[in-house]
């Protein structure tokens, strides 16, 4: 039984990114499902598809690497909240990622958002996680 799943989500892509692997599959939930909508619409990740195999459901993410030097897309994920502390910040203090060139994933009562996008509609939440 697996408590934080989210911590899951991003150290198997972690992991696939290391091994240099194509696609990466993974136990599927709604928050997974809207982080990888994230990360698909930011250019961090080729394709994704959603599976379902009458239980819980899969998700397999097409992994994105440079044609030439072969680095991976991602270059760090980060989980911020966890189950033990979590980190919420309002309006005024949504955090910025490499000074805006990374992404900062945040639960609002909107969903899932970007902090570019929560900054847009003026709007605070839960931070999940890091991406650059």
């Amino acid at each position: 039984m697996n408590t934080d799943t989210v911590a899951d989500y991003l150290t198997r892509i972690r992991n696939a990114n290391k091994c240099r692997q194509k696609i990466v599959e993974i136990p599927a939930s709604n928050l997974k499902k809207g982080i990888t909508k994230i990360l698909y619409d930011k250019g961090y990740i080729l394709n994704y598809k959603f599976v379902d195999d009458n239980k819980q459901g899969i998700i397999k993410i097409a992994l994105k690497y440079h044609p030439v030097t072969k680095m991976p897309a991602i270059n760090k994920l980060e989980r911020v909240s966890k189950p033990s502390i979590r980190r919420y910040c309002g309006k005024d203090d949504l955090p910025r990622v490499l000074n805006g060139l990374g992404v900062a994933v945040l639960s609002t009562p909107k969903g899932l958002m970007t902090d570019k996008e929560a900054r847009k509609n003026k709007i605070g939440g839960e931070v999940i996680c890091y991406i650059s």
